[in-house]
């Protein structure tokens, strides 16, 4: 990493990323926060504030206020991890927002900080979590405004998740209160992501060979991803028997034209039950688990 002096800039760091888990930790050595949006590094140097995204790209135009926001924060040099979200005004990250505002509304976009990773000339990255997170604290206070600071609660992991849940929020991130800071994938941290089932039109089946089959889905007529067919043997049969009843119907054009070609398209009218990953803007980790006809 490069010091801000000399006519050099801060360099991009690469981020931590947490290692996903099906549950939370447990045990009181870990701290727990929320989940929020898009990961967001915004620096500081000589030569004024920016942001970058998770892999590097300087977004420092799109996200104009926070940069703005982070000029007159008290230090002349600093590297902070983070999310930018898109609040509801209860204060609630809606990730269904975040890409309308981007682009039409970054005045009302937020960056929620939760870790300091260089500060006025230090390398903070070699100290235990807990000591940086009070060293951003003191930074960004009170934090109530563009930069927000990203709350935590130490222990209790599983009643963290259940509130997350409960909320409607996407997600937990559970992190080691000693941890040091370390780039690429690190098991230190880890995040848990809550689920959701929904219903999505079932435009057809992809089978490959050696891979389980895929329900190509979609909502309100667009491509909305893929989901493994996870039925009982009885429920496979009725839908493999609505792909063979299928005619003239072929929505080629609503999917990715890359496999349009190996789909098997399905009777017009069927509904899927999904699960998938909540906020996400395309469907992951999807299971089909039921359908319907009209």
């Amino acid at each position: 990493m490069c010091k801000p002096a000399g006519g050099v800039r801060l360099s991009f760091i690469r981020p931590l990323g947490p290692v996903q888990v099906e549950t939370p930790p447990i045990s009181a050595d870990w701290l727990h926060e929320i989940k929020y949006g898009f990961r967001t590094q915004v620096t500081l140097d000589w030569a004024g504030a920016r942001a970058f995204s998770r892999n590097g790209h300087d977004w420092s135009q799109r996200y104009w206020p926070v940069v703005q926001a982070a000029e007159k924060l008290p230090a002349k040099a600093f590297i902070i991890d983070g999310e930018m979200i898109a609040p509801d005004p209860d204060g609630r990250p809606n990730f269904h927002r975040m890409h309308s505002r981007m682009v039409w509304n970054a005045e009302q976009l937020a960056f929620v900080a939760f870790d300091i990773l260089h500060l006025d000339g230090q390398d903070l990255r070699s100290l235990p979590l807990i000591e940086r997170k009070a060293k951003l604290w003191n930074l960004v206070k009170p934090a109530k405004e563009m930069i927000q600071y990203s709350d935590h609660v130490e222990g209790n992991g599983a009643a963290f998740f259940e509130a997350v849940e409960q909320m409607g929020l996407e997600g937990m991130v559970s992190k080691r209160r000693e941890s040091p800071y370390r780039s690429g994938k690190v098991d230190a941290w880890v995040k848990t992501k809550c689920w959701d089932v929904g219903d999505f039109e079932l435009l057809g089946i992809r089978r490959e060979p050696g891979k389980p089959a895929a329900a190509i889905m979609a909502r309100g007529g667009r491509y909305a991803g893929t989901a493994a067919v996870t039925l009982p043997s009885g429920l496979r049969e009725r839908l493999w028997k609505r792909v063979k009843e299928a005619t003239a119907w072929n929505p080629a054009q609503r999917v990715p034209s890359a496999f349009a070609d190996q789909v098997e398209w399905v009777k017009l009218g069927i509904t899927g039950w999904v699960k998938f990953l909540r906020g996400e803007h395309t469907l992951r980790h999807v299971t089909l688990q039921d359908f319907k006809e009209e």
